[in-house]
């Protein structure tokens, strides 16, 4: 199951008053109980006879956050909750993708809130490692758009 996935129910159970989301695909599930503070991730993968289970604590989500930073380098988030544009038009050609050498300050989506299309820029320069969000999908507040080594 993709982490983008996971990341984003993570966030859904985060921000809802649910206690628990349990999702299948094909032969991986995936299962998070929130706890007073804490989510419980438990993946696991049907593998013919002998199933494995992996199981992650989240104490905080910004964990998961950190995680991702240390591991893929530097995370450009979204600043507001809006829904997140690829491009500056239908049709046209993404601000970014993958493999490209942006710089800072450089636009590289925007998120619409409220009417108002804001452009979001980067932070820092490097290579786009990730796009972690579908073109015109709602995004939260500090939810993580892209990764930059």
């Amino acid at each position: 199951m993709d982490i983008r996935k996971v990341k984003k129910l993570i966030e859904m159970l985060e921000s809802s008053e649910l206690e628990v989301i349990e999702i299948q695909e094909g032969e991986e599930s995936v299962r998070l109980v929130k706890k007073q503070t804490e989510t419980v991730v438990s993946h696991v993968t049907q593998n013919l006879a002998d199933p494995v289970t992996e199981k992650t604590v989240i104490r905080h989500p910004q964990e998961a956050l950190s995680t991702i930073k240390a591991a893929e380098g530097e995370v450009i988030t979204s600043p507001m909750v809006g829904t997140f544009y690829a491009a500056p038009s239908p049709g046209a050609r993404p601000f970014i993708s993958v493999g490209d050498e942006i710089q800072e300050g450089d636009v590289v989506c925007i998120v619409e809130a409220m009417k108002m299309m804001n452009e979001i820029k980067s932070d820092f320069s490097g290579k786009v490692t990730s796009v972690l969000v579908e073109n015109s999908e709602p995004v939260e507040f500090g939810q993580a758009l892209f990764t930059v080594a």
